[in-house]
């Protein structure tokens, strides 16, 4: 009896030290800082749906991080969200047709904003507004759309099947 009660403590212990370690690495992912403090030149990009884009999120050139998100905001005279982005010094060759996107990575990962190089032999300077983006997709809003697609095709269905038994003698 004494045996089965210390096993038991043991194996509870051991699952709280995993959840404890696990609660551990998930906040030591989502709290990133800008690695590279208050260097680097800003830009910024105006998003239809920024998903659940943070703070902090990486910016990412080539699957390279040159970058990090420094505020998410909502502009009320756009209707837009308002993204500003700080780009390491070292990547200073960002051409002006050059887009944004939002990405996530993985099932479960965060979200990311990936930029695609344009052609513009003109680069992109301190304050410099991204002008192509792509909003985040919601997983919520596929769905809907999925679903809402499913119903029409079988509504189709039901209001053609009668037509075409009746059309045939």
């Amino acid at each position: 009896m004494r045996q089965t009660r210390s096993i038991e403590l043991a194996t509870g212990f051991f699952a709280a030290l995993g959840f404890a370690a696990l609660f551990f690495m998930v906040t030591q992912i989502t709290n990133r800082n800008l690695a590279f403090g208050d260097g680097g030149f800003r830009l910024e990009a105006d998003f239809d749906n920024v998903g659940s884009l943070k703070e902090g999120a990486p910016v990412s050139m080539s699957g390279v991080s040159i970058g990090r998100v420094e505020s998410v905001r909502y502009d009320q005279q756009t209707y837009k969200a308002h993204v500003v982005l700080r780009i390491q010094p070292q990547y200073n060759r960002i051409p002006e047709d050059s887009d944004a996107a939002i990405f996530t990575a993985g099932l479960l990962g965060g979200q990311y904003i990936g930029l695609q190089a344009g052609g513009a032999d003109t680069y992109l300077k301190e304050g410099g507004h991204i002008a192509m983006t792509q909003s985040a997709v919601v997983l919520e809003e596929l769905i809907s759309k999925f679903l809402f697609s499913f119903a029409d095709k079988e509504a189709q269905q039901k209001t053609t099947a009668p037509e075409t038994a009746t059309s045939n003698p």
